[in-house]
């Protein structure tokens, strides 16, 4: 068994988390969620609200986290508030991904099944790379991103800080997203989009820009 993994959160998208855990060996030995008012054990693991974070990375060097929460801007906060160091932080692998020898991929990244990233592309921290997206070669994606099931990013894409890309939806090469952009799903990205901004259909276009 490896070491211990302390999951943040426990909604919808930390079941999936909790299955690569089990697939890749690790044993979860807490829960921590906000909806916890107080502390309790219940068959060996712990279950607490967030804050309990920072205690438990302070008197176990050995314990990794997640954060197993897919709205990124609520995951960026959870992080920035918690202070832990990036290290602490596990990078997660589906066995059924495929990642290039030459792909870099940073510190509570979460790589879900059958996902393809490929030569010379860069992912950073805390982003997800979820089921059956495809990130073609040197894409560079910056931390905080959601690439959404069966996304395509072909070659040389651009996706800054807090980007989600929708489900299913298609990116030309060498286009450039801004942080904090929302593609909707099943578009088709063909011009470069500005920050904040929201896009949809095929091609896509803005359909407002966010405060």
């Amino acid at each position: 068994m490896k070491n211990g993994i302390c999951i943040i959160g426990q909604g919808g998208h930390s079941k999936v988390i909790k299955d690569i855990l089990i697939q890749n060996n690790f044993k979860i030995i807490a829960y921590l969620d906000d909806y916890y008012k107080e502390k309790k054990i219940e068959k060996e693991i712990m279950y607490a609200p967030v804050s309990y974070a920072k205690r438990i990375s302070l008197n176990n060097n050995s314990i990794k986290f997640v954060v197993a929460i897919g709205d990124n801007n609520i995951r960026k906060k959870i992080v920035e508030k918690l202070s832990i160091p990036h290290d602490r932080y596990k990078t997660l692998i589906h066995p059924t991904a495929v990642i290039s020898q030459s792909t870099e991929i940073g510190y509570g990244t979460v790589i879900m099944p059958y996902a393809v990233i490929n030569a010379d592309t860069k992912v950073g921290r805390h982003s997800i790379i979820n089921t059956g997206a495809v990130v073609e070669h040197d894409n560079m994606l910056e931390d905080y991103v959601h690439i959404s099931p069966n996304a395509t990013l072909t070659g040389s894409v651009k996706v800054q800080k807090g980007a989600h890309i929708g489900a299913g939806a298609t990116v030309i090469p060498g286009i450039s997203i801004g942080s904090w952009v929302t593609v909707g799903a099943g578009a088709t990205v063909i011009n470069n989009i500005s920050n904040k901004d929201r896009v949809v259909g095929s091609p896509a276009k803005s359909i407002r820009r966010c405060e």
